[in-house]
């Protein structure tokens, strides 16, 4: 070659390094700036006038795994890294891996590990990571036992991956592993044994972390610290949390230090402290994140401040390509109701809506009743390319109304392999509610791992389904296992135990709250409350009712239900009585429900009308079809039949069944035979062929003496074939 060529060949080699180099720097910026799409753009212009590197491949590919095209494109930049070689270098390799993990892609992430000859440390918890999300855990575990065990991000990850399935037991048994094993931890090691101890080892594993914490010199490191904030206040430490921080020096303390305090401050429902040190934060100019308006918008406690922070947010330059913050800005609405303005931020999004802006669209609409557009959004996402996860699923399971469509979900689920846990679970939940117990038990049983909502959700589907022995034999069987109830499993129990004859099992599981610390726990006195009252110990509802510290609306509701029960109408009058005056205490439709039915059984007419003007005059509630058929009730138990039937003609609801039934029973008890066959025929409009309104007529006609028509009306029973159910009871020997 001729020496002027080779020197006109380097200088245009070099000019064209530099320009690449140029425009990978612009490339970096545009990604780590959140302008994918951006990066996207300037990669084919690249592509179209210079030779891309390794480094301009590698950039691409992470900008393309956080947009919407990470499938299609995605696997364009895998041909042209096959295609020009580039695929050899390390960091190309393992953006491919990191690109197919983010896409839920687990057969492409390891066919691309496959393919890498010396595989780093990023590339070995790159694919764990990806296995213990996409596939079981136990999958994940014979990965990792093939892996080199001298890195500690590779236990890092397997741990974290165990903890992220719910397998709390199997990361503490790892780490111990890991420890024997004399691989020393680092901050993420600490960090992920504190985000554990208040799930499976509880506060004083989490003290002695925090010693060793201490004594190993890693509290200097910020990530470790906002750790060990969060685990106190996830143990309900708040003193302890809230001493960490303020012990923090100042060049430790950083953004994610607020947040973790926002965020603890949030879980234990104490808002305005959370708003307090968000409104510090800014002041003392620490960096405000997209981190910090998430925990803030998804916390807000009203309308008026989450539309502050949002406006705050968006003046501050996080809202056009922040999908999270966006994503907390429509959780925020959602939980306010406000459907419009929801749908208003999704529709912006567009460009940077993920799994988790859809899910939070599906789930509004769902819970606002507006089924048919969860629907349609649901189908929308998969004609864009979008695969749901286990939130979609669970979502579409816990509103699904028909069986069919329960079905359906299962087959998808079975298509797709989609065998999480928590997903499960919901399936056991929407058979068990549509009547199906056998295949939700048989579901059950094939878990290979169950979690605490497992147990909670067959044992519900048995009372759901009139089955409370075999609920109970099952919560019998989660006590024998290494997890421990909680309070929704142990109200189950309760509620069993109140429509069962032996009062044994009550008594054991009371005692139960009491040895384990559940007796503070006020759903759990409000549900021994109702048990004993309904297996006829109303000393007992009282001293448990004595007893607690701390009352709702639902204890009052409880303890005069009690009373009602128990044919005590002027002790409940005097408890709603005192209800009233209690600080913080509101009644509710179910108070006047219960205080109406103890006047009803107790023939308190001045009472009822009394307490039936408080409710609509002072309280403001529309009285409901509960409450007139307690005061039908009332009246024709009291002999005025006149005045409740014109309540139940002359009223809003018209001639509604209950408010008929309860005063045919009226007109049975004072055998008045002209309103009774009145009532009748009302009845039968509604409830056509039922026996029981011929069985009930044929009584009040053979009573007043008119034998013949009684007994035409047995004939008509036996006619139509209906056979009246008879009564039964529990006897306990």
């Amino acid at each position: 070659m001729k020496p002027l060529l080779f020197s006109q060949r380097i200088w245009t080699d070099t000019f064209s390094n530099q320009q690449i180099l140029k425009l990978n720097h612009k490339l970096t910026h545009l990604t780590k700036t959140n302008q994918f799409y951006e990066s996207l753009k300037l990669f084919t212009k690249i592509h179209s006038s210079h030779k891309p590197d390794h480094c301009t491949l590698s950039t691409t590919i992470t900008a393309t795994s956080k947009t919407r095209h990470v499938t299609v494109f995605g696997n364009q930049l895998h041909s042209f890294a096959i295609k020009t070689a580039l695929k050899a270098y390390s960091h190309v390799a393992n953006s491919l891996l990191s690109l197919y993990a983010k896409a839920h892609d687990l057969v492409s992430v390891e066919l691309v590990f496959d393919d890498i000859q010396c595989p780093d440390v990023y590339s070995w918890t790159t694919v764990l990571s990806a296995i213990s999300r996409l596939s079981d855990i136990d999958y994940a575990l014979h990965v990792f036992d093939k892996m080199p065990k001298c890195y500690v991000a590779v236990w890092n990850a397997i741990i974290t991956g165990c903890s992220d399935n719910g397998c709390e037991d199997v990361a503490f048994r790892l780490l111990k592993d890991m420890f024997r094993m004399n691989v020393r931890g680092d901050n993420y090691t600490f960090a992920t044994m504190l985000s554990l101890c208040p799930l499976s080892e509880g506060l004083d594993y989490g003290r002695h972390v925090h010693s060793v914490v201490v004594k190993s010199g890693f509290l200097d490191w910020t990530s470790v610290v906002n750790s060990l904030i969060t685990m106190y206040f996830n143990c309900g430490c708040v003193v302890d949390g809230y001493k960490v921080f303020e012990e923090m020096e100042g060049g430790v303390r950083n953004h994610v230090t607020y947040n973790a305090m926002i965020d603890g401050f949030v879980s234990v429902e104490r808002f305005e402290d959370a708003f307090l040190m968000f409104r510090d934060m800014h002041r003392g100019s620490v960096c405000l994140s997209e981190v910090t308006f998430v925990s803030v918008l998804s916390s807000c406690c009203s309308l008026r401040v989450g539309c502050q922070a949002q406006g705050l947010a968006i003046k501050m330059g996080f809202d056009c390509g922040y999908t999270a913050v966006n994503n907390a800005t429509m959780t925020m609405y959602s939980f306010f109701g406000k459907v419009n303005e929801a749908r208003s931020v999704f529709e912006i999004m567009e460009e940077s809506r993920d799994l988790v802006s859809w899910n939070v669209m599906v789930s509004m609409f769902f819970q606002e009743n507006i089924n048919e557009d969860a629907i349609l959004t649901y189908i929308k996402m998969r004609r864009e390319g979008i695969e749901p996860d286990a939130f979609t699923y669970g979502s579409l399971l816990s509103a699904s109304d028909s069986l069919q469509m329960v079905e359906m979900i299962h087959s998808v689920l079975c298509k797709n392999g989609l065998n999480k846990v928590e997903v499960l679970n919901a399936l056991i939940s929407s058979y068990s509610r549509n009547g199906q117990i056998k295949r939700a038990f048989q579901i059950f049983s094939d878990l290979a791992y169950k979690s605490l909502i497992s147990w909670n959700s067959i044992i519900s589907g048995f009372v759901l389904n009139g089955y409370p022995m075999q609920g109970l034999e099952k919560f019998s069987a989660l006590l024998n296992t290494h997890l421990k109830p909680n309070a929704y499993s142990l109200s189950l129990a309760l509620s069993i135990c109140s429509c069962t004859p032996d009062m044994d099992h009550g008594k054991q599981v009371h005692g139960y709250i009491l040895r384990h610390g559940f007796d503070s726990e006020i759903s759990l006195g409000n549900a021994l409350v109702t048990m004993y009252s309904k297996c006829g110990f109303l000393d007992r509802s009282l001293s448990v009712f004595n007893e607690m510290v701390e009352r709702d609306t639902i204890t009052w509701n409880a303890i005069i239900s009690a009373y009602s029960q128990h044919g005590q109408g002027k002790e409940a009058v005097h408890c709603f009585e005192a209800m009233q005056i209690s600080p913080g205490i509101k009644p509710d439709h179910a108070t006047f429900t219960a205080v109406l039915s103890a006047c009803s059984h107790s023939g308190l007419v001045d009472d009822a009308t009394r307490i039936f003007d408080i409710m609509v005059n002072i309280y403001g509630f529309v009285p409901s079809v509960d409450h007139f058929s307690c005061i039908v009730d009332l009246l024709g138990r009291s002999g005025y039949l006149d005045e409740a039937e014109r309540v139940v003609t002359d009223g809003y609801f018209g001639a509604h069944p209950n408010m008929c039934w309860s005063l045919f029973s009226a007109c049975a008890v004072h055998g008045n035979l002209t309103l009774g066959r009145k009532v009748a025929r009302l009845l039968l409009e509604r409830e056509q062929n039922n026996p029981s309104v011929y069985v009930l007529l044929a009584n009040i006609c053979a009573e007043a003496g008119q034998w013949e028509e009684a007994a035409k009306l047995r004939d008509m029973v036996k006619q139509f074939g209906t056979t009246k159910q008879p009564g039964c009871s529990w006897i306990s020997t």
